[in-house]
């Protein structure tokens, strides 16, 4: 697959964020793959950094030490450019984490549908804070709460249905798209 041009998005790290199930891991790998650039997954970094799960940290530490946690893990990978970033769901909510991301990052919100993301976090049982007796309740109750934060972002991108790909060229028109926009 042909690498994009890179003048055409510059060097600063792109931080894919929204709620869980969006895509953000998915997109985020193809999107490094064509940009040839670094991938890390913020959740994953910090379970390297903990030796812990991210519901096990949960768990044990509670969800503010684990946001304390991922804001410093989330501050030292923006110190590399040309990275591609997936945040957790929550990351951005943190207020501490999203100046982070804002400053140093060009954010990029991958908004979905309520049945979309449903359909897609009921096939893991790993999302913490969906364990719990209504987890369509609850998915509800963030989407409501989130979205008006994830909108905080520089640029937001409607997930599209079907191949992943179809994502990956929707964010990567709206890299352009804002990249003109800024240098005019």
């Amino acid at each position: 697959m042909p690498r994009e041009n890179d003048r055409a998005y510059g060097s600063r790290p792109i931080a894919l964020v929204g709620l869980m199930g969006v895509g953000k891991t998915t997109i985020g790998r193809r999107l490094a793959k064509r940009l040839d650039r670094e991938f890390f997954d913020s959740d994953d970094e910090i379970e390297r950094a903990s030796g812990r799960t991210v519901a096990g940290y949960f768990n044990d530490h509670g969800q503010a030490a684990f946001r304390d946690g991922e804001c410093r893990v989330i501050s030292r990978l923006l110190g590399h450019n040309n990275i591609i970033l997936a945040t957790g769901g929550g990351a951005f909510i943190h207020e501490a984490t999203r100046e982070i991301l804002n400053q140093n990052a060009l954010t990029i919100w991958l908004h979905g549908d309520f049945e979309t993301l449903m359909e897609r976090v009921l096939r893991n049982d790993k999302r913490p804070l969906l364990q719990v007796d209504d987890p369509r309740a609850k998915m509800r109750e963030l989407m409501t709460a989130r979205d008006p934060i994830y909108n905080k972002a520089h640029i937001k991108v409607q997930i599209a249905r079907g191949p992943h790909i179809r994502t990956v060229n929707r964010v990567l028109k709206a890299i352009r798209a804002y990249n003109t926009f800024e240098t005019t």
